[in-house]
């Protein structure tokens, strides 16, 4: 499974990419209005530190204006992908913009018939929340395996991102089921890699380290003999 980075902020892509594992970064309004600077230089910017997939959010609400608004997206970068609400009009633009060969993100999907219906249209990725669902009082994760279960035996040439991640166990259990991608907060990304016992294992030899240099330090060294 692929892992992407879920943030428009520069700083925490630029750091979490530092560690060599993002394959993609994917954003939308929200994560936008929390950062500051202009939408296309923070896209461009994004392109230049993650080498995959960046999700770029179309906001306009009727059809024409969001297949414009799509392509002028697109126009950014190679690696961008339009994203799109799971609607009816961003069904139609999705099969317009996939017509253009452009790929499209189709995003707040959360049912395996929703997931269907954006895959029929073109999307080249569907993105079930798992979050939000957990949120409502249902299951997320089921709701997910719903999604990649409808899709798996189909013709479509689509990727199942796992979105609205709020804990590594979000992110393994995506795994176990097959999902392609997991789209993490960084908080989330920091979370999966900290553990305790890495943290005193890594206090214990670092150390015993230490304690040996000194030791060996105090040691005098041996000198040679002529003869």
């Amino acid at each position: 499974m692929k892992l992407f980075i879920d943030t428009a902020d520069i700083a925490e892509i630029e750091r979490i990419a530092g560690w060599g594992v993002l394959a993609g970064v994917t954003t939308n309004p929200s994560l936008l209005a929390a950062v500051e600077g202009d939408e296309d230089t923070i896209y461009r910017r994004i392109c230049e530190l993650v080498d995959g997939p960046i999700s770029a959010e179309v906001t306009e609400p009727d059809v024409k204006d969001m297949v414009s608004e799509g392509r002028r997206l697109s126009a950014i970068h190679p690696n961008i992908v339009v994203k799109l609400p799971t609607c009816a009009e961003g069904l139609t633009a999705t099969s317009e913009l996939a017509k253009d060969g452009i790929p499209v993100n189709m995003t707040l999907c959360f049912t395996g018939s929703q997931a269907l219906l954006a895959a029929a249209a073109g999307a080249r990725y569907v993105s079930p929340f798992v979050g939000r669902y957990d949120d409502i009082g249902n299951d997320g994760v089921e709701a997910l395996r719903d999604v990649v279960e409808s899709l798996f035996a189909t013709e479509y040439d689509v990727q199942v991102i796992t979105a609205s991640v709020r804990s590594p166990v979000h992110v393994q259990e995506a795994a176990k089921m097959g999902a392609d991608i997991a789209t993490i907060p960084p908080k989330v990304f920091d979370q999966m890699l900290g553990h305790p016992l890495t943290d005193k294992g890594l206090e214990k030899f670092n150390a015993d380290a230490a304690a040996r240099a000194a030791k060996t330090k105090k040691t005098p060294a041996k000198s040679r003999k002529k003869g």
